[in-house]
């Protein structure tokens, strides 16, 4: 039976607030580095395709003139020219990583974080704010009270983790007085682990969106060009499977690349980073894509480099 997986995309809420969000987001990770109209342009781009949800960092902007901070920077000066697109998003940023330290999620450095964030973003709530990576000498009871205390003063409206290892987002949820409203691991047709290691099993057990970074393989699925000679062979199958995929549907790889994490019984919601708008347009495709059981297991398959049992 080619039974279709990837129906309509419902929009998926947030956590206990009343937020909702589309079933694609749009990344700055890249963001930084430009002007603010052009800018502008990108985030107008993402927001008439449905792509509520915009995922920044502190981070992000480092190794660019503008730096650690830039990248929110340019969004917060978005935001102040049309200030009307504040009320059409919800604003993701993400704290917790100071380069070479390399982690910090004690209280009083993720409650200085999240104050500068707000500084940079020029608003007055960021509507969910992420640990980016876990700090492995903070206790989780500390993290938590952090998190807590920033709902508590307007800070934040929901709190979620990045890159957390399922046993580490129970941990951190066993302190917590609120749900943990967001997981965000690397997955692509390329990074299986979610599906195997129990993250996006812990997302449906506890109702946490799954936010999936590097959705095409950081630009692996696109170019060709794997890291290793070793993995070439690899990325050529998966990539052959994606086109079958893509040619069914008449559209291109990055769609189909793009539903295949979509499909997910966990509401995975790719977070892209193209820095085009004529490409994020064409990235919205994606949930239109028509995918059977098959195809997205015959993805599976070709990454793994074995039948499944």
């Amino acid at each position: 039976m080619a039974d279709d997986l990837l129906h309509a995309r419902p929009k998926f809420n947030v956590g206990q607030s009343s937020l909702s969000v589309g079933p694609i987001a749009y990344g700055c990770w890249r963001f930084a580095g430009t002007e603010v109209k052009p800018a502008q342009a990108k985030i107008e781009a993402a927001l008439a395709c449905g792509m509520t949800l915009i995922d920044t960092a502190d981070i992000y902007g480092k190794g660019t003139p503008g730096g650690f901070g830039s990248a929110e920077e340019l969004l917060g000066d978005v935001l102040k020219a049309q200030p009307g697109l504040r009320y059409d998003m919800v604003l993701a940023s993400k704290g917790g990583i100071w380069p070479d330290t390399p982690y910090n999620s004690s209280k009083p450095y993720l409650m200085a974080a999240c104050e500068k964030s707000l500084k940079r973003l020029k608003t007055e709530t960021i509507d969910l704010y992420q640990i980016h990576r876990p700090d492995l000498l903070t206790p989780m009871e500390e993290v938590a009270e952090a998190l807590s205390a920033l709902r508590s003063q307007g800070k934040i409206r929901e709190a979620g983790v990045s890159n957390f290892t399922p046993s580490q987002f129970r941990a951190l949820q066993a302190h917590m007085d609120f749900p943990l409203a967001s997981q965000q691991p690397e997955f692509s047709a390329l990074e299986l682990s979610p599906i195997f290691d129990g993250t996006l099993d812990q997302c449906q057990e506890f109702g946490a969106l799954a936010l999936a970074w590097s959705p095409l393989g950081g630009g692996r699925l696109m170019t060709g060009q794997a890291n290793t000679a070793e993995d070439q062979e690899r990325l050529d199958n998966t990539i052959k499977a994606l086109d079958v995929i893509a040619e069914k549907n008449n559209t291109d790889r990055a769609a189909a690349a793009l539903a295949f994490t979509m499909v997910h019984p966990a509401g995975v919601i790719p977070i892209i980073g193209t820095q085009t708008p004529a490409r994020i347009k064409e990235a919205a495709n994606a949930a239109k894509v028509k995918m059977s059981r098959s195809d997205w297991y015959d993805v599976i398959q070709a990454s793994m480099g074995a039948k499944l049992p």
